[in-house]
C-alpha cells in the first residue's frame, strides 16, 4: 500500500482527484488531494502565493506522514513537486509528473514552455487588472484541458477554476542533484494532451529522464476523461 500526496495543476484545486481517489482505495493505497495555497476553496488571499508557499505548504503536510510518500504533481504542479523533493527527499518513495511540466534547475515554466508558453499567455489568459492573476479564456477551457472528457464533468470543472497566480511561472527553480536527484521520477504522459503537447512532454522526459514512463490514451485531465487507467498507471509506478 502507497500513501499518495496529490498536487493539483493550474486553476484547479484538490476537488479534481475526486474520481481518483477512490480509485486508489479500491486498489489498496491511501491519497491526500489538497488545495494549495489561494487555490480550489482555499481563501488565501493570491497576494501572499508564490511557490515557495506552496512547496512548503506541501513539506508540512509531508512530514505529518509516518512514512515517504508518492508524491503527484499535475501540470504546473510539477514544479511544486520538485521544490518539495528538493526539501525533503528523505520524505519520498516517487516523484510522479502527470502531464506536468518537468523543468531543470534554474529554469521558470515559462521558459520551459517556450512558444507554447506563450502563444498561451496570448490566447488562452485574462489577466486581472494588475497583471498578478490570470483565469482562462472559458470557450478554451473544453479544447485545451478536457478534449476527452465527458460533457457533464467538462461543464463540473469549468465552473470550478479560480485564479492563478501569475508569479510561480516566472520563479526559477533551485534543484540539486544531491537532493532533488537523488529521488526516483516517473512520468504519466497524455497523448491527446492540447495543454502540454505530448512532443513537449517528451522533450522534457530526454532532459530529465523518468523511469517509468506510463502512456495514456487521453487528454490533459485523465483524472477526469480516464480515472481508471490513472489509477492502473500510479498502481503499476507505486508497486514498480
Amino acid at each position: 500500500m502507497a500513501k499518495f500526496v496529490l498536487v493539483h495543476g493550474s486553476w484547479h484545486g484538490g476537488w479534481c482527484w475526486e474520481r481518483l481517489v477512490p480509485l486508489l482505495a479500491a486498489r489498496g493505497h491511501d491519497a491526500i488531494a489538497p488545495d494549495l495555497a489561494g487555490m480550489g476553496a482555499d481563501k488565501t488571499p493570491l497576494s501572499e502565493v508564490d511557490l515557495a508557499r506552496w512547496a512548503d505548504d506541501v513539506v508540512a503536510l509531508i512530514e505529518s506522514e509516518p512514512e515517504p510518500v508518492v508524491l503527484v504533481g499535475h501540470s504546473r504542479g510539477g514544479i511544486v513537486i520538485s521544490e518539495v523533493a528538493e526539501r525533503v527527499p528523505q520524505k519520498l518513495r516517487k516523484l510522479v509528473y502527470l502531464a506536468a511540466w518537468l523543468v531543470p534547475d534554474g529554469a521558470t515554466l515559462l521558459e520551459a514552455a517556450g512558444e507554447v508558453g506563450r502563444d498561451a499567455s496570448a490566447t488562452l489568459l485574462v489577466m486581472s487588472a494588475d497583471g498578478t492573476s490570470s483565469t482562462i479564456v472559458p470557450e478554451a477551457i473544453g479544447p485545451v484541458f478536457y478534449n476527452t472528457t465527458p460533457k457533464d464533468l467538462l461543464e463540473h470543472a469549468t465552473g470550478m477554476l479560480v485564479s492563478e497566480p501569475m508569479s510561480v511561472f516566472v520563479t526559477p527553480l533551485r534543484l540539486t542533484a544531491e537532493r532533488f536527484g537523488r529521488v526516483p521520477r516517473a512520468y504519466i504522459e497524455t497523448v491527446y494532451d492540447n495543454a502540454v503537447p505530448l512532443a513537449l512532454q517528451r522533450a522534457m522526459q530526454a532532459a530529465l529522464p523518468c523511469n517509468p514512463v506510463v502512456t495514456l490514451d487521453t487528454d490533459h485531465s485523465p483524472f477526469y476523461s480516464a480515472p481508471g487507467a490513472l489509477a492502473d498507471a500510479l498502481d503499476y509506478i507505486a508497486r514498480d
